[in-house]
């Protein structure tokens, strides 16, 4: 990275722009209360940022204000209202019913021996006590930015320990693209909150973004692949859609010049990287001029952010090359009895059936990696059995019938657990619910739900793509015949997902037709 700082030129003669406002609530039943303490604050400002009052007149009003407006910084509480503990009420209803522990609760009495300070100060959490007889215009003052100070500092924590959990949350399962899009929202809203809390944040690449294939996005483009604040729900748009004007302008001078580029109210830091061109991290709305540590908490950042992601995408070209090199096989086991795509519409199949019968994350990856393996011991088929079952004798339907003993002890033996699920689905598929299928006479839960997805799957597909006959076998029909095994050779939970979801599956057939003239033998 360059070590190059770039900063906006000095104008005297700019407006400060509006950071936004503190809420401060002032609970009382007198209004000349509200009026003075309008007129005492009034000019206040607090890191560019002015009050705006809110009004209630009685400890009822006070808990509904609290019900709409869920960022109040102050309240400036009366005890005595409509009852002579109602402030305490409304202290407790904060702290207690709504569960706020941000909003800073300073209690205002005229009437000190109705609530004496020591045992409102043990009993309740509030932040400070005062006397409305002691309370100056200079004390005010000093009473208020006191507590913003501390409901500033609690939320920066706040942010601090949600951006911490959020990665702690997301190393366990790093190197998945999810997982990544957690990971890095989370060090954007922990470097925001050591900021002092930003208005908006981005992060922009070109290596990958949001919900599209790798090979969706242009390598010369920088998309969003993650946002906070204004940019949130942003994901896969292009640089160009998000930002415009000067704060475009930053950003390809910071991505070109490879940089940090540092203005009034935004920052964009090039985020290096050894095998991609870089990526881009936006940040708005800030709340003060950046420290020197401030500056250098973005460059550590910048520094060391796009690693995840080069590590993510050299996972993600092994997972991929893993998966086409499966599905190649498959379908080169299929190219030997004809032509079709049997292999892709199960892989899909049983992404929706595993997806919707629970399976977590990790088990569909490896389902979905494993099934086009499911039929890998036809290699062991004789060519001389390439017809239907029903004209087989039993010696060659027991030959035919061994193809799936023959897959299992081809992959058995290996270490990798992809391969051994693939080795227990090639020879479990076959098993009946009942229990009269093969090659084992496996029944109910003893077979794996792997393969009992397997089953169903491979069943739906050779019934709706009848591949050795000229007929036609319409949806209804094949829902009639799986309908009618369940709980015979299917799973009858499997086979209630299976028609649920059926628009979603016959869509599957529809993307990945059999090429013209197929004639792919199902084996039985």
């Amino acid at each position: 990275m360059s070590d190059e700082i770039f900063f906006a030129e000095d104008n005297e003669e700019q407006e400060t722009t509006s950071l936004g406002k503190w809420k401060v609530l002032i609970v009382d039943d007198e209004p000349e209360i509200h009026a003075v303490t309008k007129l005492a604050l009034g000019d206040f400002v607090f890191q560019d940022r002015s009050l705006e009052f809110i009004c209630a007149y009685s400890g009822a009003e006070a808990k509904k204000m609290f019900r709409e407006h869920r960022d109040i910084a102050v309240v400036l509480l009366d005890v005595v209202m409509e009852t002579d503990d109602a402030g305490l009420k409304v202290a407790d209803f904060i702290r207690n019913d709504i569960n706020n522990h941000f909003t800073r609760i300073i209690l205002r009495t005229g009437q000190p021996g109705q609530a004496p300070e020591r045992d409102v100060i043990i009993n309740y959490d509030i932040n400070d006590y005062k006397s409305k007889t002691e309370l100056t215009s200079q004390k005010l003052f000093t009473v208020v930015i006191s507590a913003l100070r501390s409901y500033r500092d609690i939320n920066a924590i706040e942010e601090n320990r949600k951006g911490l959990e959020k990665i702690i949350a997301a190393s366990a399962d790093l190197f998945s693209i999810l997982s990544l899009e957690n990971f890095i929202e989370g060090i954007v809203q922990q470097l925001s909150s050591l900021l002092g809390g930003t208005k908006g944040a981005v992060y922009l690449t070109s290596a990958v973004a949001g919900p599209k294939p790798l090979d969706s996005y242009n390598p010369n483009e920088l998309y969003v692949f993650t946002g906070k604040g204004d940019y949130a729900n942003r994901s896969g748009e292009k640089l160009e859609q998000v930002l415009s004007g000067a704060e475009l302008l930053s950003c390809h001078n910071a991505y070109q010049n490879k940089c940090l580029v540092f203005e009034n109210e935004y920052l964009v830091a090039y985020c290096g990287s050894k095998t991609q061109k870089g990526s881009l991290l936006y940040m708005s709305g800030l709340p003060r001029k950046l420290s020197e540590t401030d500056k250098h908490l973005v460059e550590i950042f910048s520094q060391n952010v796009q690693i995840a992601f080069d590590n993510v995408l050299l996972t993600k070209d092994i997972e991929d090359t893993q998966r086409e090199v499966i599905e190649r096989i498959g379908q080169a086991m299929e190219h030997h009895f004809g032509k079709g795509r049997h292999i892709q519409r199960m892989v899909k199949i049983c992404d929706v059936l595993g997806r919707n019968a629970g399976l977590n994350k990790a088990e569909l990856n490896t389902l979905c990696l494993a099934v086009p393996l499911h039929d890998i011991g036809k290699i062991k088929i004789p060519e001389t059995l390439s017809m239907p079952v029903s004209k087989l004798d039993k010696s060659e339907l027991d030959s035919l019938r061994y193809h799936a003993e023959f897959g299992y002890n081809l992959l058995k033996d290996s270490s990798r657990p992809l391969i051994k699920t693939a080795a227990l689905i090639a020879r479990d598929h076959h098993e009946y619910w009942n229990g009269n299928g093969y090659p084992r006479g496996k029944s109910g839960d003893n077979i794996h739900i792997f393969c009992r997805i397997t089953s169903l799957a491979n069943a739906f597909d050779s019934l709706r793509n009848k591949r050795n006959s000229e007929e036609n076998c319409d949806l209804q029909k094949v829902l009639a015949v799986i309908i009618s095994q369940k709980g015979e050779q299917f799973d009858p939970s499997l086979v209630d997902i299976l028609v649920a979801n059926i628009d979603e599956i016959e869509q599957i057939i529809c993307d990945f037709p059999d090429d013209e003239n197929s004639s792919i033998n199902q084996l039985n």
